[in-house]
Parts: C-alpha cells; sequence; structure tokens
C-alpha cells in the first residue's frame, strides 16, 4: 500500500509552500477521524457549515492560516508556526 508520504515524493506540481499547507490539513483532518468527530460536529463547533468544511477537506482551495487554525481551534489544538533558516 501506497502511503501519503510516498506518493508526496512523486508530485513536482504542487509548491512546497501549499504542499505545507495540505500537511497540516491533513494532520488535522486524520486527528479529527481519529477522536471520531464528524465533519458535522466539527462544522458546529467552529461555525462553519458541513458543506464548508467538506470543502476546504477536499481542498478545493488552498485554506488560509486563519481557517487552519479555526479547525485546529475546534480540535482544541492549536497551530504552531516556527520561522526557520531555509
Amino acid at each position: 500500500m501506497t502511503t501519503w508520504q510516498d506518493f508526496k515524493k512523486t508530485i513536482h506540481s504542487i509548491s512546497k509552500d501549499d504542499m505545507t499547507v495540505i500537511d497540516t490539513l491533513s494532520a488535522l483532518q486524520a486527528e479529527r477521524i481519529r477522536r471520531g468527530i464528524s465533519q458535522s460536529e466539527l462544522a458546529t463547533r467552529i461555525n462553519m457549515s458541513p458543506a464548508q468544511l467538506a470543502s476546504i477537506e477536499r481542498l478545493d482551495s488552498t485554506p488560509t492560516l486563519a481557517t487552519l487554525n479555526r479547525y485546529a481551534h475546534g480540535l482544541d489544538l492549536k497551530i504552531k508556526v516556527s520561522v526557520v533558516s531555509a
């Protein structure tokens, strides 16, 4: 079985910045599922429609840091950003 980590090495059309966002959203979504929280339940927690949340999880567009934070807060988590040398 191919894992996400293996598959993403083959992707060259997505910028590193966008891949960071995708990895972050993927981790949040995995945590939502691990906790047994439905999209509808999380959407209610973060004052968002289930359709909006589904659209975010499908990556219909690249979510902003504010949107990722909103998602994280619904799971009682926070996004931690750090600055490091390139």
